[in-house]
C-alpha cells in the first residue's frame, strides 16, 4: 500500500486506525529502554572492583543506576540542585559531564555546521556574538576557533549593558548567541539582576 494512492477517505480511516493503536500503546502505562548496547545492572557490578569509588551510592531516587549511560538532559537530581542555584525549574536545567566548555563548543559546532555556516555564505559577512568584557577567555577562544566576530559588550554592575545589546541585535541578522555567566561572572563575579535577565 502506498499512502500516496490513498484516497482521503481511505487516508482519515488509516489516521483513525493508528491513532488507535497508538492510545492503546499509550494508556498500556509501558516504560521502556530500547537503548542499544546499554549494560545491566549486574554486568556493571564486575567492574566494581576497578573502580569502587562510589562504592554502592550509585543509585538515582528513581532507581536509575547512573553507572550507565545517562539521559540527554543529566541526573534529574543534579538538575534539582542546578534549579535551587540558578533559581529556575529543574526543567530549564541540562546537566552532562563536567565541563560546561565542551558542551558550549559542541553546540557552537553543531550550529556553524548545520545552519549558520550556510547563513555566513548566503549574507557575505561573519557570524558574530555578543562578549560581555571583561569576560571569560575560554568562552572567546570557541569564537576564535570557528571563526566567529566577537562584539564588546560593556558589563555593568548589573550584567551586560542591555541598551547596547538590544540595539545592536536589531541591526544585525548574524548575532548569533551571547556569552552569559548569569551568576558570578568571571572575572569580576557580578551577577545578571532580574531585570537584566
Amino acid at each position: 500500500m502506498k499512502f500516496s494512492e490513498l484516497s482521503q477517505d481511505a487516508l482519515a480511516e488509516q489516521i483513525s486506525s493508528l491513532s488507535d493503536q497508538y492510545e492503546k500503546y499509550r494508556s498500556a502505562g509501558l516504560n521502556l529502554d530500547l537503548t542499544r548496547g546499554k549494560p545491566s545492572s549486574e554486568q556493571l557490578d564486575l567492574a566494581n572492583g576497578l573502580d569502587g569509588i562510589l562504592d554502592g551510592f550509585y543509585i538515582l531516587q528513581d532507581g536509575t543506576d547512573v553507572r550507565n549511560y545517562g539521559g540527554l538532559f543529566g541526573i534529574p537530581e543534579a538538575r534539582e540542585l542546578g534549579g535551587e542555584i540558578l533559581n529556575l525549574d529543574p526543567k530549564q536545567i541540562m546537566v552532562g559531564g563536567n565541563s560546561s566548555l565542551t558542551l558550549m563548543y559542541h553546540y557552537v559546532s553543531f550550529m556553524v555546521d548545520n545552519f549558520w555556516r550556510q547563513q555566513s555564505i548566503d549574507a557575505g559577512t561573519k557570524i558574530k556574538f555578543l562578549c560581555p568584557v571583561p569576560g571569560y577567555d575560554r568562552h572567546f577562544t570557541i569564537c576564535e576557533h570557528f571563526d566567529i566576530e566577537m562584539i564588546n559588550v560593556e558589563m555593568t554592575s548589573s550584567g551586560p549593558d542591555m541598551d547596547f545589546i538590544e540595539k545592536t541585535v536589531d541591526a544585525d541578522p548574524m548575532i548569533k548567541g551571547i556569552w552569559c555567566v548569569p551568576k558570578y561572572s568571571n572575572p569580576t563575579g557580578v551577577t545578571f539582576d532580574d531585570e537584566t535577565v
